[in-house]
C-alpha cells in the first residue's frame, strides 16, 4: 500500500538520459507484483510455461531490466527481509483482500465474464518461494547485484543511498523517502504508460524526487515527514489518524513544531506512534553487501528462460543483442580516451 502522500510531493519529469550511467536501487518485491497483476491474459489468467507455472514475473522482469540495461543504468535489486512485527497487520489484511478478491474471480468465472475475470483476477496475485528464487537466479544470470534486506528493502535501498552507494532508490511508492532516501525514481520503467481499472491506460512520466528540496518546499524536517506519514497512514498503522489526509496533516506537522508527543495527545490518537516513528528511525538495515556487475551469462539466460520457461528463442536473443550493442558502443566510447 505505501504511505499517500502523492499530492504534497514535489517532483519533475526526467529523461533516461539523465540516469545513464547511475547506480539505483530496485525494491525488488514492488516490481514482480507489478508484473504479476499487470501480465496477463484478456480472462485476467497469468502468463504460465507449458508445465503450467506462472511466468509473468519473469516476463515483466526480464523485459524491463533489460530494456533499462540497453540504456545504460546500473541496477541493483533489493528484496524484503524480515517483516515487521508492525507490518502483520497490513499482511493479514492484504490476504483477505486477496482471499475475497479469489472468491469474485471464482463466480466470475462461473459466469464466463471475461471482464470480471480479468477485474479479479490481478486482485489476488502471490508470490511464492520459487518464483523469489527464480527471479534471482535471473538476475544474477544477467549479472546484476541481487541485496538481502535484514526488513524492508526500501529502508535498506534507501540506507544505501544515504551511504553515496546508490544514486536513487526506484519504487512506486514514497516509503523510501520517509526511510531517508536523497532520491527516489517512480515509473521506471520504459513503456510510460499504466494500466487502471476499466482496462485504460494513462500516460506516466519518469518521475524524480529529491528529498531535500521536497522538505524544503514543505517547510517541514525528515522528523515531521515522519509523523505526518503516521498521520495519513503508513503499512504499520493502516488508515492513519481517522479524518486526517495528506493537507491536513501537513498543516498540523508545520504547526507542531517537533512537538509530537501533544501533537498525537491532542488528537487522542489510541495506537503506539511512538513505536512506528522510531521504526522509520531506527528499522534495521545492514552495510554488510557487495555492488559488482558482472558480464551476462547468455548461456544460462537462455537456459533459465527458454529451456526451462518456454520463452521465445528470439525474443531472448532479441534482447540480449541490444545488451551486446550497449556494451559495444560503450566499449567504442571509452577508447576513444587512449
Amino acid at each position: 500500500m505505501g504511505v499517500n502522500i502523492s499530492d504534497l510531493v514535489s517532483r519533475k519529469e526526467i529523461s533516461f538520459d539523465a540516469l545513464k550511467g547511475k547506480i539505483i536501487a530496485v525494491d525488488a518485491y514492488n516490481a514482480l507484483y507489478q508484473f504479476l497483476s499487470s501480465i496477463r491474459g484478456a480472462d485476467g489468467s497469468p502468463l504460465q510455461d507449458s508445465k503450467g507455472r506462472v511466468t509473468s514475473h519473469l516476463q515483466g522482469l526480464f523485459s524491463r531490466t533489460s530494456n533499462l540495461m540497453s540504456k545504460g543504468i546500473k541496477l541493483v535489486y533489493v528484496f524484503d527481509g524480515k517483516a515487521p512485527v508492525l507490518k502483520l497487520q497490513e499482511q493479514e489484511r492484504r490476504r483477505h483482500l486477496k482471499e475475497g478478491a479469489e472468491e469474485k474471480y471464482q463466480e466470475a468465472l462461473e459466469e464466463e465474464d471475461i471482464e470480471l475475470m480479468s477485474k479479479y483476477s490481478r486482485q489476488f496475485s502471490r508470490l511464492n518461494s520459487e518464483m523469489i528464487k527464480e527471479s534471482k537466479e535471473l538476475l544474477e544470470t544477467l549479472g546484476l547485484p541481487v541485496i538481502e534486506a535484514p526488513s524492508e528493502a526500501e529502508a535498506q535501498a534507501a540506507h544505501m543511498c544515504s551511504k553515496g552507494d546508490v544514486y536513487a532508490v526506484a519504487s512506486s511508492d514514497y516509503d523510501a523517502l520517509l526511510f531517508g532516501s536523497p532520491r527516489l525514481v517512480r515509473n521506471l520503467t520504459l513503456s510510460q504508460k499504466r494500466k487502471v481499472p476499466g482496462g485504460k491506460y494513462v500516460h506516466t512520466f519518469l518521475e524524480f524526487v529529491e528529498l531535500e528540496k521536497m522538505l524544503n518546499e514543505l517547510c517541514i524536517s525528515r522528523e515531521q515527514l515522519i509523523v505526518l506519514g503516521i498521520l495519513v497512514g503508513t503499512d504499520f498503522n493502516i488508515g492513519g489518524v481517522k479524518g486526517i489526509g495528506p493537507k491536513k496533516a501537513l498543516k498540523l506537522v508545520q504547526a507542531s513544531e517537533h512537538n509530537f508527543k501533544t501533537l498525537f495527545d491532542d488528537l487522542d490518537v489510541r495506537f503506539d506512534w511512538k513505536e512506528i516513528y522510531e521504526l522509520f528511525k531506527h528499522i534495521p538495515v545492514t552495510d554488510s553487501y557487495t555492488l559488482k556487475w558482472k558480464d551476462v551469462d547468455e548461456k544460462k539466460v537462455r537456459k533459465l528462460l527458454v529451456d526451462e520457461h518456454d520463452f521465445s528463442l528470439e525474443r531472448v536473443n532479441s534482447s540480449l543483442e541490444k545488451l551486446y550493442e550497449m556494451k559495444e558502443k560503450d566499449q567504442k566510447g571509452l577508447n576513444s580516451f587512449f
